[in-house]
């Protein structure tokens, strides 16, 4: 009886499916225009921006920004992603994994990092300090980005190691270890006073940063029975201790 006629249950859900994929798509290219938006808002107006802020600044009205976020966590939790995400990315494009030794890899991450920090100082001190997230489940949102941040990192790493033996879960530990380290650290150069001078200059920042990885990378090295040579690349500098 229906030979001849299309089949009236596909044709309409591909429509459907291409009018939802093309809405998620909108959603996602909003979400990150708002985020942009939240960025621009925080240099300008400081970590105590509002939403209302934020919205103008995207030239939007406030309940638009509120259909494409849950809530004030939402949108904090985008920008922590953003942050993150921008973190990897710089620290990726400017080392060098197979050539540069252990010591200027820490260092070029240190330096990348704080060139970040100098250039959105208002947005570290809104993830560390913001009236966005005063409740516990909220602040866990930082920390549970570091420790992704730290996995990832981890796991990294261990893809570049010529052994296949390499404690993933310990090199998360340090990872996550360090990034507390250096979220405490940039809390303390920063400063509450956005108007303040550094207490510390930019260059020697970095080298403090990049002494207290290595510190701490040593350390569980020894912990672990594994000597580090900072002079060899990473694929060369782990070795068994003696």
């Amino acid at each position: 009886m229906t030979r001849g006629y299309p089949r009236t249950d596909e044709t309409p859900r591909r429509r459907v499916d291409a009018r939802t994929e093309r809405w998620r798509e909108h959603r996602v290219q909003v979400r990150i225009q708002f985020v942009d938006a939240a960025f621009r808002a925080l240099d300008r107006f400081g970590p105590e921006v509002s939403m209302g802020d934020i919205a103008k600044e995207a030239g939007a009205a406030k309940p638009k920004l509120y259909r494409h976020f849950e809530d004030k966590t939402d949108l904090y939790n985008a920008i922590v992603d953003r942050v993150r995400d921008m973190v990897w990315e710089r620290v990726l494009t400017g080392v060098n994994l197979t050539d540069d030794s252990i010591a200027e890899l820490v260092h070029t991450a240190a330096a990348e990092y704080v060139a970040l920090v100098s250039e959105h100082p208002n947005v570290f001190r809104f993830m560390l300090h913001s009236h966005f997230s005063q409740q516990a489940k909220e602040t866990e949102r930082a920390l549970v980005a570091a420790r992704q941040s730290a996995r990832r990192a981890a796991e990294f790493v261990a893809g570049v190691l010529p052994t296949e033996s390499v404690d993933v879960t310990g090199i998360e530990l340090v990872n996550y270890s360090i990034f507390g380290a250096v979220a405490s650290a940039t809390d303390w150069w920063l400063g509450a006073n956005q108007r303040a001078v550094s207490a510390m200059p930019v260059e020697r920042f970095v080298d403090y940063l990049a002494e207290s990885i290595s510190a701490l990378a040593q350390a569980h090295a020894r912990f672990n029975g594994i000597e580090i040579d900072p002079a060899k690349p990473l694929s060369e500098a782990f070795s068994a201790a003696p």
